[in-house]
């Protein structure tokens, strides 16, 4: 069932009070990714409405995609007071099936990040002077991420501008023959 017009041509500012959650998200995010998504609304603001269907007969609306942007907004005092308890949304009519689809599919949707990008980032912030402490709060990451991605990146400037293969058979070093 495609649309005729996107929603979000019609975002709306409606109070937080009158958005409930639905009750089969199967979304997860980490409390270090929930922290990061706190700072990114409250560095850059709600960037993304969230998508909800609106119930007529209880006069509120239903989330399907956005609930931990709502729950950023419910719980963070600081943002809550600066959007005046209003969340962005769009409405999305569709019966309960569809819109468990369509959550499903914002979800997916949202895909993983690449290595190799995440460690380029990493290496221009170092370069530009970012320390890792600043890193870790403004990408999101912990430690053991930061050092494993600047190990990697380290291990590119390696191997940069020189062809490298590991071949199909390796011959045994003479250590290897003796145990053989």
């Amino acid at each position: 069932m495609s649309v005729d017009k996107s929603p979000v041509y019609e975002v709306k500012a409606v109070p937080v009070e009158k958005v409930y959650a639905n009750d089969y998200n199967p979304n997860v995010v980490a409390p270090p990714e929930m922290k990061l998504l706190e700072l990114s609304i409250w560095e850059d603001g709600f960037t993304m409405p969230c998508v909800c269907y609106y119930n007529k007969d209880e006069d509120h609306y239903i989330l399907v995609d956005g609930y931990h942007r709502y729950t950023v907004l419910k719980t963070s005092q600081r943002i809550y007071k600066r959007e005046n308890g209003l969340l962005p949304i769009v409405v999305i009519d569709k019966d309960l099936s569809n819109r468990m689809s369509s959550t499903i599919r914002h979800n997916r949707a949202r895909g993983m990040h690449n290595i190799e990008l995440m460690c380029n980032i990493v290496a221009e912030l170092d370069k530009a002077g970012m320390s890792d402490q600043w890193i870790m709060k403004n990408i999101g990451m912990d430690r053991d991420e930061l050092l494993r991605l600047k190990q990697i990146s380290g291990l590119a400037d390696l191997f940069a501008n020189r062809e490298f293969s590991i071949p199909d058979e390796v011959a045994p070093t003479e250590t290897e023959r003796k145990t053989l």
